[in-house]
């Protein structure tokens, strides 16, 4: 079971996440399984939603039995679908087929556990929007709402278990860029040289931004800053794409004896440079570590720490990695424009109020701030 560390008095943990009603979902689940099985013996039992479902998608937890040749079978599975409109999702689609097939490659194509992918359903007409559905994979998570630096099962952990957590994570990166060839096994990923896959995704990013805008009209001016400080700061020679996570991150990770079970959550992967996953990776930790030390917290200092990753990574890849302020400054203002989104679903659903000035529905807008103006030391940890 996954434990939730108790938030510093200032932490506002609300969060509003969808208005799903899972108990009416289990009759037409259940009948779309015994399709799939082809038996009416299909029964489900114990559908849930688990606690820790974020806010890009709701997943259901649920059980499955059914007879086969005169003996009882048993699934544990989870349902992944896509967010109810009303639920003001934080991105604009979601593609469940293509986030399938990066999952079943990276599964056919390296060592990198991902939940096998049973089923995918596209038509809306089962359960009001399309859905996957995959095994169930039992570990612990890292846990996102209140962070995992305030507390939990790695505060808990020795350093040699961090350690195992640490190496394993980064691994997972490692394996997922070694596939071989991603363009041709995943050709729905295309892209063309390597700076037009980090111009693509840059270009992107500038587009969900103006899409988080559509309903207010709202501009964020530290957000727009930091694409200028793109632009004034571009890479002058990519690495060349290989198939990114996307979300790289511990919190994507389920762990099981502190090593990676399942890596979860694929729906922003993409053909990128390495660099990509590996500033998110790093950004992640250390912007909650930051937050920690703001409400005097000790957090986890020592995890994580940008030069031990980037070592761990070059040693076990060969690679050298290239870029890599870039990369963590893209890193920020990405998740910034994600913040500033789920900001505004916030205020939307009565959980927080509308700040005063609009750099602040960017969560870490004083890291992001000193970030772009260059003054953000990521040795001081």
């Amino acid at each position: 079971m996954t434990t939730h560390p108790a938030p510093p008095r200032g932490v506002n943990t609300t969060v509003t996440t969808t208005a799903t009603d899972v108990t009416g979902l289990q009759r037409s689940l259940e009948g779309w399984i015994r399709d799939r099985l082809a038996t009416p013996t299909a029964r489900i039992s114990d559908l849930r939603k688990p606690s820790e479902s974020g806010m890009s998608s709701i997943s259901v937890l649920f059980t499955v039995e059914w007879d086969l040749d005169g003996s009882r079978q048993r699934a544990d599975l989870v349902a992944r679908l896509a967010p109810e409109p009303t639920a003001l999702p934080v991105f604009p689609g979601y593609d469940l087929e293509r986030q399938a097939a990066v999952m079943r490659t990276v599964a056919d194509h390296s060592t990198v556990p991902v939940p096998r992918v049973r089923w995918i359903e596209s038509s809306p007409a089962v359960l009001g929007r399309p859905f996957v559905v995959m095994d169930r994979v039992d570990g612990v998570v890292p846990v996102d709402n209140p962070p995992y630096v305030f507390g939990g099962w790695l505060h808990e952990a020795t350093t040699a278990q961090l350690d195992v957590v640490q190496h394993g994570s980064v691994d997972v990166l490692a394996g997922i860029h070694s596939i071989p060839d991603p363009r041709s096994l995943l050709p729905e990923l295309g892209v063309g040289t390597a700076d037009d896959a980090l111009r693509r995704h840059v270009d992107g990013e500038r587009a969900y931004y103006e899409w988080t805008r559509q309903d207010d009209g709202l501009r964020i001016p530290l957000l727009e800053r930091g694409f200028d400080w793109l632009e004034e700061n571009w890479p002058s020679s990519p690495s060349e794409p290989v198939l990114c996570w996307g979300d790289s991150r511990i919190g994507n990770i389920m762990y099981r004896d502190f090593a990676p079970a399942a890596v979860l959550d694929w729906e922003l992967a993409t053909l990128a440079p390495r660099e990509l996953d590996v500033g998110w990776f790093v950004f992640f930790h250390r912007m909650y570590q930051d937050m920690a030390e703001q409400f005097g917290r000790p957090g986890l200092p020592g995890f994580l720490q940008r030069a031990d990753v980037v070592a761990h990574y070059e040693n076990t890849t060969g690679v050298e990695l290239r870029d890599l302020d870039f990369y963590l400054g893209y890193a920020a203002i990405r998740h910034g424009i994600i913040m500033s989104r789920i900001k505004r679903r916030s205020i939307h659903f009565g959980d927080s109020p509308a700040p005063d000035d609009p750099d602040e529905y960017v969560l870490h807008h004083r890291m992001l701030r000193r970030l772009i103006e260059n003054e953000y030391s990521w040795e001081t940890m």
